[in-house]
């Protein structure tokens, strides 16, 4: 092995040790999983479709509603694993111990991704076969063009697998921007901002053109990869989504390595 893969190792090994050896974390990962099937159940309990009535509802997006709330959860976890350091001091242990300090952010970033798509993992699939619990006695149902939810389906499959990418980038924008902050109230106010006040801001203008280039080039235009129908209609395609979101995860990771490399500790 090369040096640089045996720091890496190490650094993944002590980041790896410090957060399963305090509540936090794991407190925080069952959080993600048991806020996003809760607000996705929640979601699918108070949405019905009435005989006699077309509804026009993406069935797959609605059981993966919950992953707009645990988003919040995952930003948590992000900035805690690097603001905490910071907090106690440690960040000069870790740093001495580990002097090359981008393997410290990628260790970070390793970890804190991982469990996010873990966790994230785990409570998209249950969302998935709830819906197909729940959503036929509320009048989903294949005779009226609602096919059960199913992991096999090429479009369901993408929203699903998307989802938990999402989350992953979310933890990675939640890591970058804790390494530029250090503040861990200061980080997670400033990831929620970025999520939510984006689609609030929307929400108020008026002028169509605006209001799609905010919906286009938000972090939250990641959630478009959830949609199976209606895709003509989204400001932006699905995959396309995504990839600003990782634009906006990858500008944090890169400005927070530049950070944590040339100012001290």
């Amino acid at each position: 092995m090369t040096r640089i893969a045996i720091a890496l190792r190490d650094a993944l090994r002590a980041e790896w040790t410090k957060q399963r050896t305090i509540a936090g974390p794991a407190w925080l990962v069952l959080g993600i999983v048991a806020l996003t099937v809760a607000v996705g159940l929640a979601a699918m309990a108070a949405t019905r479709c009435p005989a006699g009535i077309a509804c026009q509802v993406d069935t797959t997006r609605l059981s993966l509603t919950g992953v707009q709330f645990g988003q919040a959860v995952v930003a948590a976890l992000a900035v805690l694993a690097v603001c905490n350091e910071y907090s106690s001091g440690m960040i000069r242990v870790t740093l001495a111990a580990l002097p090359r300090r981008p393997l410290v952010l990628a260790a970070k970033t390793f970890l804190s991704g991982g469990l996010t798509v873990g966790a994230s993992a785990i409570a998209v699939v249950a969302c998935v076969l709830a819906a197909r619990l729940v959503l036929p006695g509320h009048g989903f149902t294949l005779t009226r063009g609602f096919p059960l939810i199913s992991l096999a389906d090429p479009a369901t499959m993408r929203a699903a697998a998307g989802s938990v990418l999402y989350l992953g980038l979310i933890a990675l924008l939640g890591t970058g921007i804790a390494t530029i902050v250090r503040d861990p109230a200061v980080a997670i106010g400033t990831v929620l901002a970025l999520l939510y006040v984006f689609p609030i801001i929307a929400a108020f203008v008026g002028n169509p053109t605006w209001h799609n280039r905010i919906e286009r080039y938000s972090p939250m235009a990641g959630l478009n990869i959830q949609a199976t129908t209606g895709l003509r209609n989204l400001p932006i395609t699905p995959w396309a989504g995504l990839g600003v979101l990782a634009v906006w995860a990858g500008v944090a990771l890169l400005s927070g390595g530049l950070v944590l490399r040339f100012r001290d500790a």
